[in-house]
């Protein structure tokens, strides 16, 4: 138990600092920072260069994964990362919600330059911290009972530290505004702002902290069947683990449509409700149904397996999706359609989690050598380009339906509810649907099929340690065993 709520800690302070970046920083530009329509082109040009680093840093993320992966310390491979990834990425958060000591106003070219340096150092120690993080749980242990168990608590934290920005993101801003520019309760400022952000660094860097302290690796004979990875290995890792790029497209669409409806979930109750301080609720249905949803995830595992779930969690969110487009400015309907929406979503995470997880042993198979960190380095770069995605997106609908600044919901035109619904709701559930075929048909990497794989992997080892130790292979004996661990792989499939 101390594991699981260690685990949990940190996932908790790392997924409010993912939250706040990818959701919050965009309303930070067009609703504090520059609120007059003579600064449209800097949320523009900020927008251009979030959506560029957060998609150029993304190609290196399975590197990272492989700097992961060849790390050896006496603290092993993954708490030095998450350890200093957290504490960098963290100051670099404080920063970045900040007008730059006036830069953003008195030299934009100056300041657009430090911009792009700040969150380039953020995506890239982030990424360290949240492969690192994530990579733990192959690990932690070989038994999917056992992985499930530790990939629930950590859902549990990260749900919790998601959700909990939501709920406490309006107040913290409102009071700290209150107390730091001594202006009247209910107005924000640049001081509101910076006292939430340093709210969020502290529970990024002290869950991780918490985390490093109780959580250690795992060994086993599986777990020795590794080599240094060097960069065609880290891609033919990849390329060769067929499930874990299956799971990577049905991620994709899915992360995206559930980020950027999301992302303009708060546009939705200020400039659509005329409620701003309603959004307050969707943090706290989302915390309880959270909760719930993670809570009850083994037992579904157990009676419907994750393939089911999935599938059915996306049918729950389709639903919420048209209970939205029916809600209009009904607060009552809008809070059930994100009951809907929100529910499934921490079962549908977990249940790709842990196949990607489980593709760690597929992958080992496949490729003749074990890739943790690699592996697990798609699911964080999916969310990533999801999130660098869907900035990009909500920075141009923001502009494009006139939804900035202190814009009221009558002065949003038709024409502009028209371009926000297909945004928020029409093109998300296409997606959704597609998604939902491809894991249906594609993905074929069940519990039993993986604990037949774990169960071939150590039959192979072990008789492979009686005989001849791996180091003495040649080039030529590697090249063979990876064949026929292939053609193995694919009988599985």
């Amino acid at each position: 138990m101390k594991q699981y709520l260690a685990y949990a800690f940190g996932t908790f302070g790392h997924d409010a600092f993912y939250n706040t970046l990818s959701i919050y920083f965009m309303m930070f530009l067009t609703s504090q920072l520059f609120t007059g329509g003579a600064d449209e082109k800097m949320v523009g040009l900020v927008t251009l260069i979030v959506v560029v680093i957060r998609i150029g840093e993304i190609m290196f993320d399975p590197m990272i994964g492989g700097v992961v992966d060849n790390t050896e310390t006496r603290w092993g491979k993954f708490r030095p990362w998450i350890m200093a990834g957290s504490i960098v990425a963290s100051i670099g958060l404080i920063i970045l919600f900040s007008d730059y000591g006036g830069l953003a106003f008195n030299n934009p070219t100056l300041y657009l330059i430090l911009l792009a340096v700040t969150f380039l150092v953020i995506d890239v120690f982030y990424s360290f911290s949240d492969i690192a993080l994530w990579s733990m749980l192959p690990a932690i242990s070989i038994d999917t009972k056992v992985r499930t168990r530790f990939g629930t608590a950590s859902r549990l934290g990260s749900t919790l530290g998601a959700q909990i920005v939501i709920v406490i993101i309006t107040p913290a801003i409102l009071l700290f505004s209150h107390v730091f520019s001594k202006i009247p309760y209910g107005q924000q400022t640049h001081a509101g702002w910076f006292g939430y952000v340093l709210i969020v660094a502290l529970l990024c860097s002290g869950g991780a902290l918490i985390t490093c302290l109780n959580i250690k690796e795992q060994d086993n004979l599986i777990r020795k069947n590794t080599q240094h990875t060097n960069l065609k290995a880290i891609f033919n890792a990849i390329k060769n683990n067929t499930q874990l790029l299956w799971i990577a497209a049905s991620y994709f669409l899915f992360a995206f449509s559930y980020v950027v409806t999301q992302s303009l979930l708060m546009y939705y109750f200020r400039y659509r409700l005329g409620n701003v301080a309603a959004y307050t609720w969707v943090g706290v249905i989302t915390c309880v149904l959270g909760v719930l949803s993670v809570s009850i995830y083994p037992l579904l595992e157990r009676l419907i397996h994750r393939k089911a779930i999935y599938i059915a969690g996306i049918t729950f969110m389709l639903i919420g999706y048209v209970i939205f487009l029916f809600a209009g400015q009904n607060l009552a309907m809008v809070l059930v359609a994100v009951s809907f929406y929100f529910f499934p979503y921490p079962l549908i995470f977990l249940a790709t989690l842990m196949t990607i997880t489980d593709s760690v042993e597929y992958g080992q198979l496949v490729n003749g050598t074990r890739n943790e960190s690699v592996t697990l380095s798609i699911r964080p770069l999916i969310d990533k380009l999801a999130g660098a995605a869907s900035n990009g997106v909500v920075g141009l609908v923001a502009v494009a339906v006139g939804m900035t600044g202190n814009a009221k919901p009558g002065d949003i035109s038709a024409a502009g509810v028209f371009k926000f619904n297909t945004f928020m709701f029409y093109i998300p559930i296409v997606l959704l649907i597609i998604a939902a075929v491809i894991f249906f048909f594609k993905v074929t990497l069940t519990e039993a099929k993986h604990a037949e794989i774990v169960k071939e992997l150590r039959k192979r080892l072990e008789k492979q340690d009686a005989t001849t130790p791996k180091s003495t292979l040649n080039d030529s004996q590697q090249a063979t065993h990876v064949t026929s661990s292939t053609q193995m792989a694919d009988s599985h499939n």
